[in-house]
């Protein structure tokens, strides 16, 4: 945007119009967008709300990228990008599939945003109860009003220490078994020439 003039002098009970230009660039996307006229005088301020609407084609287009599971937290972190031409208004779906199979179900809801054209949003989901153990395959899926829906995955291993020392206690405890059963066996086999008369 462009002013005929930065600063105009008005006189009491006056009034002054003050001609300004708006410059849409090649690169703007279509659609609507929104912009504000301020004007400040003697420690007071008015505002003034545009409205710019380019033509063009409308489309709607949303991804999911750069997810990254936090293998300590839980914590899911991703970024939504418009890449189309209108505001969206983005719904999330988690699911996480680990080797015994879904850990984690969250069903598509709102988020608390909207995304104009080219506008990019990094979040973070919450994932308070993690599997102590386990290798997993998020998938978070984002939907709007006419977007096809974005699909982006992550692949995360979980093992906690305590998780670990009890997995290392069964297969020592597993192992102590077999040793044993092997002993036994071993004994009856060498036990059993004796008894036999040549």
């Amino acid at each position: 945007m462009s002013f005929a003039a930065r600063t105009v002098n008005v006189p009491p009970r006056t009034r002054a119009d003050v001609p300004f230009a708006v410059t849409v660039t090649a690169d703007t996307p279509p659609g609507e967008h929104r912009g504000t006229v301020r004007a400040s005088a003697a420690g007071r301020e008015a505002r003034v709300d545009l409205r710019l609407r380019v033509s063009g084609p409308r489309l709607a287009a949303l991804t999911v990228e750069d997810v990254h599971v936090d293998t300590t937290t839980g914590a899911l972190r991703y970024t939504l990008v418009n890449r189309g031409t209108t505001v969206l208004a983005p719904h999330l779906a988690v699911r996480a599939e680990g080797v015994l199979g879904t850990v984690l179900d969250r069903p598509g809801r709102p988020l608390p945003l909207t995304l104009r054209p080219g506008q990019r949003a990094t979040r973070t989901e919450a994932w308070p109860d993690p599997p102590a153990l386990d290798s997993v395959t998020v998938r978070l899926t984002a939907t709007a009003e006419g977007a096809a829906p974005a699909t982006a995955r992550a692949e995360a291993s979980f093992a906690s220490g305590p998780a670990l020392a009890g997995a290392a206690g069964l297969l020592l405890l597993a192992a102590g078994g077999g040793y044993a059963v092997r002993r036994r066996v071993r004994s009856r086999t060498q036990r059993a020439p004796a008894g036999v008369r040549t």
